[in-house]
């Protein structure tokens, strides 16, 4: 197997705690809508685009507005999601997240970010994690949505890099298949039974060494 020289995080879940607000924000349109959004359907959202999760959310409405009236509804979740993590901070970054993603530094192992979050420079700023990144591809820099590999291959190619030396780091199934769909290894954050195709499944980041990592290598 290829030495793996690059790390590519999705954000939410994985760096983060931003899929709450998410949540708060998709279910109070919901509500808004006249239906119930329950944390098991917010499941089916992760790692998926904003349009395509609202054809979900709407699709458990039994709702099927045009085109014009989805803008509207997009652009009204955007709103609330955007006024709740304006005041997110650095104590917000998951547990071992930037120990590990210092590590990774430290190590030569180039870092880059691979979210469809529009919102991602907000989010990295408020945070302070920026500058740990050596590329950052973000929904405003792609066209296709994973499980599409593009968010993936857009930044190993950013970061100069072949995609099989490339290790993703993912919390959700439809990421998993973009990374393995784009020839790069990949270690799910959460549940195995969600996870189980990703190369490695882990809980979380914290304790997570790069010396792990670099096992993978053997894979």
């Amino acid at each position: 197997m290829s030495p793996i020289t690059a790390c590519l995080f999705d954000l939410d879940g994985v760096l983060v705690d931003t899929a709450k607000y998410h949540f708060i924000a998709w279910k109070r349109l919901a509500e808004e809508l006249g239906f119930e959004f329950t944390e098991q359907d917010n499941e089916r959202l992760k790692g998926v685009s904003r349009m395509a999760s609202l054809d979900i959310l709407l699709e458990i409405g039994g709702l099927a507005p045009d085109e014009e009236t989805k803008l509207d509804l997009a652009a009204k979740k955007n709103a609330w999601y955007v006024e709740y993590i304006s005041t997110m901070d650095a104590s917000e970054i998951l547990p071992g997240a930037l120990e590990f993603i210092q590590s990774l530094k430290e190590r030569g192992i180039k870092v880059a970010l691979g979210s469809a979050s529009k919102n991602a420079m907000l989010i990295l700023n408020n945070t302070g994690l920026t500058p740990y990144f050596d590329a950052i591809i973000d929904g405003t820099k792609t066209q296709q949505a994973k499980p599409d590999p593009e968010v993936f291959t857009l930044g190993a190619r950013e970061l100069g890099v072949p995609t099989e030396s490339c290790v993703v780091f993912e919390d959700a199934e439809a990421g998993i298949e973009a990374a393995t769909r784009a020839g790069m290894r990949c270690v799910g954050i959460g549940s195995p039974e969600t996870l189980g195709r990703a190369n490695l499944v882990i809980s979380s980041l914290e304790g997570f060494t790069v010396d792990r990592l670099l096992g993978l290598q053997e894979k």
